[in-house]
């Protein structure tokens, strides 16, 4: 039963991460390795936005099979756990979704606001650029910021100061789309309901399934380097731009760019 395993491990080390954080400061190099994984395995199944009373018997579980007790669920509750977590996620998809509706109506009617169809996605131009517009064949570079519809930050290449590059038919269908619409030097923000971004599945425990995503993109460049095109047979020649923005950028390690729903982009 390795995902119910997982599933009690996890939620008793969150339980328990108050008391670890206060003595986080006195560990070992092994006892830090070992918080460190409560906190990845945790972070597994955070979406699944367990309640107090199901914790309860998560860590019971947990505490049991460490002190060696007989267990009082058979293997046969391992499949009863997949349903159980499925309903658990249907529940937070459609919980997400029907919050994100009267977000995505207030942008639609933003200053300039673009709703592309039959996507959904909607296109808000904030800086218009002077160079070249990418096809899905172009491989780009760009500085982007993405936030939930509240505002929180859960990733941003301009915070790192590091601008992303990847294929534009390799990334999320809301990139790819919303992308191609803009020029060399422009930006713009991209609200992404939850089908064109992460779907139904989320991503990586960070990215709760159903939710609605804002980008703001800023369109650096069309490298040269485009193994999208090759792929293709040379189609989606690279266009080149004419006056690029090229902003300050620090020198740090390249970070993972936004991803097609697999998930996790």
């Amino acid at each position: 039963m390795k995902k119910m395993t997982l599933a009690v491990f996890a939620v008793f080390m969150a339980g328990s991460a108050v008391a670890q954080d206060k003595a986080a400061d006195g560990m070992t190099e092994d006892q830090k390795t070992l918080y460190f994984l409560g906190q990845a395995v945790s972070s597994k199944i955070k979406q699944f936005d367990f309640t107090a009373d199901e914790a309860k018997f998560i860590v019971q579980g947990f505490t049991e099979a460490l002190a060696g007790e007989k267990s009082k669920a058979d293997e046969s509750y391992g499949l009863k756990l997949n349903a159980y977590l499925a309903k658990k996620q249907e529940a937070i998809v459609a919980k997400q979704k029907e919050a994100a509706k009267p977000f995505l109506e207030k942008m639609e009617k933003a200053d300039g606001a673009q709703k592309l169809t039959p996507s959904g996605v909607i296109y808000i131009p904030v800086k218009v650029g002077t160079g070249a517009s990418p096809t899905a064949a172009d491989m780009v570079k760009v500085h982007y910021h993405g936030t939930f519809p509240d505002g929180k930050v859960f990733d941003s290449s301009r915070e790192r100061g590091t601008p992303a590059e990847f294929p534009l038919g390799g990334v999320i269908p809301c990139w790819t789309e919303g992308v191609q619409k803009m020029k060399v030097g422009g930006t713009a923000k991209l609200v992404c309901p939850s089908d064109t971004a992460y779907g139904d599945q989320g991503a990586g425990g960070t990215i709760p399934g159903g939710a609605t995503l804002v980008f703001e993109v800023e369109l650096l460049e069309i490298l040269k380097d485009n193994p999208m095109a090759a792929m293709m047979g040379g189609k989606g020649e690279k266009k080149e731009p004419k006056k690029a923005a090229q902003p300050a950028k620090k020198a740090e390690p390249k970070k993972a760019e936004p991803k097609k729903t697999e998930p996790s982009k």
